[in-house]
């Protein structure tokens, strides 16, 4: 498998995890928001996660790629403090933390947005931004100053709503991505943890959730952004950790591997290899479908030899 680990132009270019700590998060700002140090996962006998090292910082997006099965969602639990490492060391901008529950992380500036949302449709938009932090006046809500501080943190971010009176039902998919966005950023995150918010999305929308994503990293957020997707994550990503089966696959810069070689890691030459034998077998039409998928892998330089797995970082 032509991997960056093993290609000419790639030697040098697989960090190793030493180097990872020693460098990454550092050189914009400072002691990093986020680190995981050797940080591991159990669930009774499975291994969920086993070794996972990351750093987020300031004004940076770290894309955090895999498969279904691959330690996306438990790693989001640990950091998101709904879960704690069985193994490792968990650090928020230096200081070793153990979180009992995701509200001790937010109140660290570590906020998640799952692909759920989290929203009440029926509800205005300007509800759904502060439920749960509602701005009092006296007894009452101060409905008129939510609304404005709701309308002005959108339009902060680029989002020009007609009317934050409109159920947030009627917004599309990325609008209503980009409205949980804004409100993390509203109540202070530090960190804004992303949970696939592209994966049901068409591809005008996943623009539009990846623009919102930049200029979250632009306003000085740590940006961890969960996907599948490598033609996603390589445009806005600064960092790509790329995990398997709970182990990470490799721990990359922007400027040490290319979109090629990221979704070439991600495919994995070996599964593909023996899907196109099966296919091959089966004939007519699946063996056609089988060299058109044989051609597609050498297109993407992913083809190896039985045997020769990435190198685990």
């Amino acid at each position: 498998m032509s991997t960056p680990q093993d290609t000419g132009a790639g030697k040098h270019r697989a960090t190793s995890d030493a180097a990872g700590q020693a460098g990454h998060g550092n050189g914009r700002g400072g002691v990093p928001l986020v680190k995981l140090i050797n940080a591991g996962k159990r669930y009774g006998a499975v291994i969920a996660l086993h070794d996972i090292n990351l750093e987020v910082g300031a004004r940076e997006v770290t894309c955090v790629l895999g498969d279904n099965g691959a330690g996306k969602s438990t790693l989001i639990k640990i950091i998101a403090g709904l879960h704690q490492p069985t193994s490792g060391t968990y650090e928020v901008e230096g200081t070793p933390v153990h979180f009992n529950s995701p509200r001790e992380a937010l109140e660290r500036g570590i906020a998640t947005v799952y692909q759920d949302l989290a929203v009440v449709a029926l509800m205005p938009v300007w509800r759904n931004f502060f439920l749960g932090n509602e701005v009092g006046k006296g007894l009452r809500m101060d409905i008129p100053a939510m609304k404005k501080m709701c309308k002005d943190e959108l339009l902060a971010m680029g989002i020009d709503l007609r009317d934050v009176d409109q159920p947030i039902g009627t917004l599309s998919g990325g609008e209503r991505q980009c409205v949980a966005i804004s409100r993390a950023v509203h109540f202070g995150a530090k960190v804004l943890i992303l949970d696939e918010p592209t994966a049901a999305l068409g591809v005008k929308q996943s623009g539009v959730v990846l623009k919102y994503i930049i200029q979250a990293r632009e306003r000085g957020l740590g940006v961890i952004f969960i996907t599948h997707n490598p033609h996603h994550a390589y445009p806005v990503g600064d960092r790509f950790l790329l995990l398997n089966r709970g182990a990470s696959i490799g721990n990359y810069e922007k400027s040490q591997v290319t979109r090629e070689e990221l979704t070439g890691l991600m495919a994995g030459g070996t599964e593909l290899e023996q899907l196109s034998h099966e296919l091959e077998g089966a004939g007519g039409a699946a063996a056609r479908a089988a060299h058109e998928m044989e051609a597609e892998v050498s297109e993407l330089g992913i083809t190896h030899s039985p045997g020769t797995e990435p190198e685990a970082r």
